[in-house]
């Protein structure tokens, strides 16, 4: 049975969570780091009043070694496209040792990748990047120290994003989500005391997907009979609908490296918007090109959030999805594919029940 003094205590916590997310959006200020540190704080110390009231404590690490990987893969895909698109002559483009190593024999071309590579970093610390000259046209990029860290951030801050949406998604309404370390989350969750249900969200790997309609015969009846060789029936994430896919994906969701909800420009309804890294942009681009006039799906767990028709091929790597959705629904649907995205997986290192007024 709750006391009135642990009730007046929850309740506090909430105004002070609610007043934090109105006051500091994440999205808002992310990049103004005097409210990204007071946002911080406020998030501490609504974690450190609800860990007073007992109840589950969860800490996950994110994957900063796979997020290494990416990042030097990234950058590798960005050289060779600027290299490529500048028609500048280079070989032995590859990674080694967490960098990436080419050889320009002309000085000119060094000069207008090194410009390239700067002018597509302005303004985007997480880009940034060294580059040093071994002699006899050997040219080495690697990341900078400062964008190493600025990325690491980044993939806390998404892995926050996504947890606190599944949460909600899954019911729990009052939970402290906050940093823990550089590469640590810390997740607590007031009166729950089976911190094992809350890991089991966890486990399961959203799955993103991007598959060609069948149709070869109507959705419905594929529903009510037995669908064609290699393909089957999905529901529409929002309108219930049936939809026949190909089983087969022509693209995943592993190459998008950003999602966000937003706002559809004239209409104003909102939407998901999501982009793909380099190679994603350049496969992306592809499949769109072969399949011109032709409905596309795009799958989220098992879900059609989206079937649109391809009108002409998207190469800049960019996508908003509509659906009649909410802005609740937007944010959701955003969540899950950077979900799908996230390097690697979150690694579970700690969770434990806290009883009630014990230290943090």
């Amino acid at each position: 049975m709750t006391t009135p003094r642990r009730d007046r205590a929850t309740r506090l916590i909430l105004a002070l969570a609610m007043a934090a997310a109105i006051v500091l959006p994440r999205t808002a200020l992310a990049e103004d780091s005097q409210f990204d540190r007071m946002r911080a704080k406020i998030t501490a110390l609504v974690g450190e009043k609800m860990e007073k009231l007992g109840g589950s404590r969860i800490i996950y690490k994110v994957d900063s070694e796979g997020l290494r990987e990416g990042v030097v893969m990234d950058l590798r895909d960005d050289v060779y496209k600027n290299l490529h698109d500048g028609h500048i002559a280079f070989s032995g483009l590859a990674i080694r040792d967490g960098g990436v190593d080419v050889k320009i024999a002309d000085s000119k071309g060094r000069d207008q990748l090194a410009r390239k590579l700067a002018s597509a970093a302005e303004g985007l610390p997480s880009h940034a990047v060294s580059m040093s000259d071994g002699g006899d046209g050997a040219v080495r990029l690697t990341p900078t120290d400062a964008a190493s860290k600025a990325r690491l951030h980044d993939l806390v801050e998404d892995a926050i994003g996504m947890i606190e949406q599944r949460l909600k998604d899954a019911g729990a309404k009052l939970a402290s989500v906050v940093p823990d370390g550089s590469d640590r989350i810390r997740i607590f969750l007031p009166g729950v005391t089976d911190p094992e249900r809350i890991t089991a969200i966890f486990a399961h790997k959203v799955t993103v997907s991007f598959r060609p309609i069948d149709v070869s015969m109507l959705a419905e009846q594929a529903q009510s009979g037995t669908p064609p060789e290699g393909s089957e029936v999905l529901l529409g994430f929002k309108d219930k609908k049936p939809y026949l896919v190909t089983k087969a994906s022509a693209l995943d969701g592993e190459d998008i490296n950003y999602a966000a909800p937003g706002f559809a420009t004239g209409t104003k309804e909102p939407i998901a918007q999501f982009r793909f890294n380099g190679r994603g942009t350049r496969r992306f681009a592809h499949v769109t090109e072969e399949n011109v006039g032709k409905p596309f799906a795009i799958v989220l767990d098992g879900r059609v959030i989206s079937a649109p028709v391809i009108r002409e091929p998207i190469t800049g790597g960019s996508v908003q999805i509509s659906g009649n959705f909410t802005l609740d629904e937007a944010n959701s649907v955003a969540m899950l594919l950077r979900a799908g995205a996230l390097p690697g997986h979150l690694t579970l290192v700690e969770q434990q029940v806290i009883q009630p007024g014990a230290k943090p």
